[in-house]
């Protein structure tokens, strides 16, 4: 085994394991409503597609569409699994799984589904290029209980 495919399997282990950070980090920044922090994820022209409204462009305009979800009193906790990802240089695909639980204008719902995801390596490390939330149910956590029983 030559020293440069080792070095390489060891930036390519890096790199997956940078971008799989990303996915945990945003999960994380959302349950504490750390809006700069889950902005700074972002490439400088990321862009985030809720499925509920236009993409929002740009770290500016992320920054005020989240300050804006966080504001009132709505909650998201997000857990996230199975990453699944495709390098190619500075970039790379990925989707993450998505098991959500959320309190929206007082109401408890469950969802799920999963983000799509597209990532380019910066000066500062691996950062969001963009992501795109696909909610497959989000509906009240009673009838998923009773769905269930």
């Amino acid at each position: 085994m030559s020293e440069a495919s080792a070095a390489e399997r060891l930036e390519r282990l890096e790199d997956l394991e940078a971008i799989r950070d990303l996915a945990r980090r945003y999960a994380d920044c959302v349950w504490r409503r750390d809006v700069e922090g889950a902005v700074a994820l972002f490439a400088a022209d990321g862009v985030m597609d809720t499925g509920e409204r236009p993409p929002i462009r740009g770290r500016a305009a992320l920054s005020s569409a989240y300050r804006e979800m966080v504001a009132g009193s709505s909650e998201f906790l997000p857990f996230v699994a199975n990453h699944v990802i495709d390098l190619d240089g500075d970039r790379a695909t990925g989707r993450c799984y998505l098991d959500l639980r959320a309190t929206i204008d007082g109401e408890r719902r469950i969802g799920g589904g999963h983000y799509e995801d597209v990532y380019v390596r910066r000066a500062d490390g691996w950062r969001f290029a963009s992501r795109k939330l696909v909610l497959k149910f989000l509906e009240p956590a009673a009838s998923a209980t009773a769905a269930r029983s």
